[in-house]
């Protein structure tokens, strides 16, 4: 079973199951995070939705690659949550299974690409508290131990 983070399911509503993948991109006592500034600004782990036809690993370093500019290099899956929530950038209620793998960045290549994203190295203890979903949060805490 996979734990469930974030906001209560809404009875009656349906929901569009999205698998996505994300990373916790450490480096010393620094995360590289990301912030979307639209619709709501947030602190975020890197990471996204896995495009039809499309492996998870190729869809987490594509994603990192958009809202941070880095190329990384991914050392292993650490473990999954779901979060049912409205997505209005897609006008979409989704239930979304989010796994978060360990990596590491090797390279930044250049600014994020996807509009309304910056790339953020936070403090560890920071992000502990900044991420945005409490799934993020979570899955970085059982991280550090």
């Amino acid at each position: 079973m996979i734990r469930r983070y974030g906001e209560p399911v809404q009875s009656g509503q349906r929901y569009t199951r999205r698998p996505g993948v994300y990373a916790i991109l450490l480096r010393g006592d620094h995360i590289l995070a990301t912030h979307q500034s639209a619709p709501i600004p947030e602190f975020q782990l890197p990471g996204g939705g896995i495009d039809r036809g499309e492996h998870p690993i190729p869809a987490l370093h594509r994603e990192v690659l958009e809202e941070t500019g880095w190329k990384i290099a991914v050392t292993r899956r650490l473990g999954a949550f779901r979060r049912f929530t409205y997505m209005p950038e897609y006008d979409l209620w989704a239930e979304k299974l989010c796994a978060v793998y360990l990596a590491r960045p090797v390279r930044r290549l250049g600014p994020p690409t996807e509009a309304g994203h910056t790339a953020i190295w936070l403090p560890v203890e920071e992000a502990l508290t900044r991420l945005g979903n409490s799934g993020d949060r979570a899955m970085l805490a059982a991280f550090l131990g």
